[in-house]
């Protein structure tokens, strides 16, 4: 009896410091889970935001497609009005006043669609969150070494500003690049960028290892076997690379005169280069330096 009697006295505060433990788990638990599902309940508004943001500037930008076709039209019909009115006048001067009395008001239907048009834009502008620009490669770089990718940057020339839409071009094909590259070869791929700046251009590559990374994650030595065989060699000398983001970043090219190209080499990785001869001065329609003295 006495035995029990000391076991009792024996499990009694153990049992109660394991009690109190067990609450102090569930209570730090608890916390936790409160402090996630605010965390997602806060990522579900941000989502919904942006969604509601791209709808309404998808909505803006249908509409300021279709005052820009109409306008496209009332220009057309302008040009036509005022050859007639020059044909009539040699023959009929008051043909000629009724002519420009009809030109006017098409000028003045015109110029209320670009006031529109002029509004949206406006009101587009204040609502868009703010772009990146260059100077944001660093962060874009350590947001992908956190993520696994192991990113090398080198740059040679000499730097100048660039308009704001062509720095967020080259951004953007920066960004899907290493995007690509770590999606495709995984944890531990190195990237190699590069920049390089001309007198009146840019130059931009990307080479990254992501076959390599793959074999030596299957446990195979990179250096002796890559996994490939000869098809794959076929397959690099006569299959262009295509995807949704191999083209979106041609587009971005071709929109200030560069020149895209992607491809991979067999058991090392993708290789993607976007060479703009022009962007110093390319505002996305010609590449003709418009400032005074012929500098920036």
């Amino acid at each position: 009896m006495v035995d029990l009697v000391t076991l009792g006295l024996i499990l009694v505060p153990v049992l109660a410091v394991v009690a109190v433990v067990f609450f102090v788990l569930w209570l730090l638990l608890r916390r936790r889970y409160r402090t996630m599902l605010a965390d997602l309940n806060a990522s579900a508004r941000e989502r919904i935001d942006l969604e509601m943001l791209v709808a309404e500037q998808g909505g803006r930008l249908r509409i300021i497609r279709e005052l820009h076709d109409l306008t496209l039209h009332r220009v057309s019909s302008l040009v036509s009005d005022a050859e007639g009115a020059r044909l009539a006048g040699e023959r009929n001067p008051q043909a000629a006043v009724r002519g420009a009395i009809g030109m006017g008001e098409t000028a003045r239907a015109m110029l209320a669609d670009m006031r529109r048009v002029s509004t949206l834009v406006r009101d587009s502008e204040a609502d868009m969150l703010p772009q990146p620009t260059l100077r944001s490669t660093r962060d874009l770089f350590k947001l992908m070494r956190d993520a696994g990718l192991s990113v090398v940057f080198e740059e040679s020339g000499a730097p100048y500003d660039l308009a704001p839409a062509a720095e967020l071009a080259v951004y953007r094909i920066l960004q899907e690049a290493l995007t690509n590259a770590l999606k495709y070869g995984g944890d531990g791929t190195t990237a190699r960028v590069g920049f390089t700046w001309t007198a009146q251009g840019l130059q931009v590559r990307v080479d990254d290892d992501g076959f390599r990374n793959a074999a030596a994650r299957r446990g195979l030595d990179p250096n002796t076997s890559t996994g490939y065989t000869v098809e794959d060699d076929l397959r690099t000398l006569t299959q262009e690379i295509v995807g949704p983001g191999i083209e979106e970043m041609r587009e971005r090219t071709e929109l200030f005169g560069g020149v895209f190209s992607a491809s991979q080499t067999a058991g090392v990785g993708f290789s993607v280069a976007a060479v703009f001869p022009a962007l110093k001065h390319h505002n996305g329609v010609h590449g003709v330096d418009l400032t005074r003295g012929g500098s920036r």
